[in-house]
């Protein structure tokens, strides 16, 4: 049976997760899926939105930083250039990033009067040892259906962009995990929250907080991916943000991967900040409120804890498959 690691164990670290210990957690955000599993085809979509509002039309400081730039990351570069986010993230298998970005687009350009031109931003594992990769089975009609499934709960393990996904030899997917982090101001305390959404897909050698656990059989090549999504309402800047994306990739590390070759690392990171998402069409001088960097480490000592252990749950959250040419790779074990 499939159980969230703290039901297994006692999870170290200084910090709580919030209520759902989710990505979701974090205020306003929200996640959609799509899942297909039918014979040689196990694939999917994975949404993040960052709010309640449109994306486009109302974007949010952001930062991407590549552990291994193995991988294609859509719409990474403008991010980097300008360092926001106007489009929900997308995560979905290699082949597919096309048919997510033209989704995307399409409910852009429905969603958003005259739209001429959009940044949307789409990451990708390949999951073709499981996965009839080749068939191209994402539609840009499954986009919507994603959509339409937005909400603050969080399907893990063998779904969405997870649904085909192997990590460390046994079956990955998808994991969230998150944090609350509170901080003494002189005119009083603040909570933020932060959390991560994981799409894992690598190899390396594996280890819950430390204790070494045998990996599962090697029958895919070493390399893979990994996707991860990290999400605060912690006022911070894209300069900010691209160091707690860098903690994000560090608490990859930590589970025992090594960053192979063969293998897309990616942290996307946002802030939600409510007073610094600025609409588009505000052509005034903009004031954002930004966190001290003396202040920041809670939040990178956060963001590593809430990444760990999304990864985890997408390992123990994953139930085993049958895939392509009959491959199979099984879950990982309650018991080890």
């Amino acid at each position: 049976m499939c159980k969230r690691l703290r039901s297994l164990l006692s999870v170290p670290g200084n910090y709580e997760p919030g209520p759902k210990n989710a990505i979701t957690d974090v205020p306003n955000v929200k996640v959609g899926q799509f899942t297909i599993h039918d014979a040689d085809i196990h694939t999917g979509i994975t949404l993040i939105q960052p709010h309640e509002l449109n994306a486009f039309q109302n974007p949010v400081p952001c930062a991407v930083y590549a552990g291994n730039g193995f991988g294609k990351l859509t719409g990474g570069m403008q991010v980097e250039e300008l360092g926001v986010l106007e489009s929900m993230i997308g995560l979905t298998n290699t082949l597919s990033v096309p048919m997510l970005m033209q989704g995307l687009i399409e409910y852009y350009l429905e969603t958003c009067k005259g739209l001429v031109s959009i940044n949307v931003v789409v990451g990708e594992t390949n999951d073709s040892f499981l996965n009839d990769i080749g068939a191209l089975t994402i539609r840009p009609e499954h986009v919507k259906e994603a959509i339409k499934n937005l909400s603050a709960e969080v399907t893990e393990g063998a779904v969405g962009a997870g649904a085909g996904t192997c990590c460390f030899g046994y079956k990955g997917g998808i994991g969230t995990s998150s944090r609350k982090i509170n901080m003494k101001f002189l005119n009083g305390e603040q909570a933020y929250t932060i959390g991560a959404l994981v799409q894992t897909n690598f190899s390396g050698n594996l280890n819950i907080y430390g204790s070494p656990v045998p990996n599962g059989v090697r029958q895919m090549p070493q390399g893979g991916s990994c996707m991860i999504v990290v999400a605060t309402d912690a006022p911070l800047d894209a300069r900010q943000l691209k160091r707690i994306a860098k903690r994000g990739i560090a608490g990859m590390i930590q589970c025992g991967s090594y960053l192979a070759n063969g293998s897309g690392d990616f942290c996307i990171a946002f802030s939600n900040y409510p007073s610094n998402i600025t609409p588009r069409d505000n052509q005034t001088l903009k004031t954002i409120t930004v966190l001290p960097d003396e202040r920041i480490n809670p939040l990178f000592e956060a963001a590593c804890e809430t990444v760990r252990e999304a990864i985890y749950n997408s390992l123990t959250m994953a139930h085993g498959i049958t895939g392509r040419d009959g491959r199979s790779v099984q879950a990982i074990s309650m018991n080890r």
